[in-house]
């Protein structure tokens, strides 16, 4: 039975050669994402040149044109071709060639396979789009819907306000007309968050009058140390809380 045999993912451990071929071959025809483990060397002539000795080394093509080569080492891939690029696969002195060429600008990336341990053909379909969750913006809707979560009486007046030293996140009143300050940050922060607010605190002190009292509040899930002590000798707070409520 050959790969064009399944519609399911199909696998091969320790194929022949042409074996090899066909399956890589028709998983590109059927718009599959093929995967290829095996010892090759890596070749890429475009924008500069560059050759990967012989090592053991896991590749992966997409259908839309995307390839990677990756090793045993780190999250980005050592060698890659973006999208829209075209594969083809082929044999030659008993070795798998795997090429991915690009036109615009002119990039050519080549796998030579001198041993392959596994190829893989997976057919997929993914629509979905990304869907972020516990953003700042996320922790902004929370307050601006429900201002006592920072504490009882605070009415929010502004979102995104201007100052020199940048835009306040929101801008409010507390209880007794106090003009409010708040920095949100979707995760546990530094000094540098309470030095971001400050910053702002004393420019909105520049912008109304002299008397004017400000408060400033950072919002996050959590502090350091270290912010928490900054804060204490600024005179300015921290309320904790996180960017998505619990369900």
């Amino acid at each position: 039975m050959t790969a064009s045999d399944h519609t399911g993912p199909v696998t091969l451990e320790q194929p022949a050669v042409e074996t090899a071929r066909e399956t890589v071959a028709d998983g590109i025809d059927r718009d599959a994402l093929v995967t290829v483990f095996g010892r090759c060397t890596v070749e890429y002539d475009g924008r500069a040149a560059s050759r990967l000795e012989a090592g053991d080394r896991h590749v992966m093509c997409k259908p839309d044109g995307t390839t990677l080569v990756h090793t045993d080492e780190g999250q980005q891939p050592v060698n890659w071709q973006p999208p829209g690029c075209s594969h083809e696969v082929y044999c030659e002195d008993d070795a798998l060639f795997l090429e991915s060429h690009r036109s615009t600008p002119e990039e050519r990336l080549l796998v030579g396979f001198e041993r392959v341990a596994q190829v893989s053909l997976f057919p997929i379909s993914d629509s979905s789009d990304l869907t972020l969750v516990g953003t700042e913006e996320d922790l902004r809707q929370r307050i601006l819907e429900d201002p006592g979560l920072l504490e009882p009486g605070f009415r929010p007046l502004a979102t995104e306000r201007d100052t020199p030293a940048g835009a306040i996140d929101i801008y409010g009143e507390d209880s007794v007309g106090r003009a409010v300050v708040v920095e949100l940050k979707r995760r546990r922060v530094g000094p540098d968050a309470v030095s971001q607010l400050r910053r702002y605190v004393d420019a909105l002190e520049r912008d109304l009058h002299a008397d004017a009292s400000i408060r400033g509040i950072l919002v996050a899930p959590s502090v350091t140390d270290r912010a928490r002590g900054l804060l204490g000798e600024h005179d300015l707070e921290f309320v904790s809380l996180e960017p998505v409520g619990e369900g």
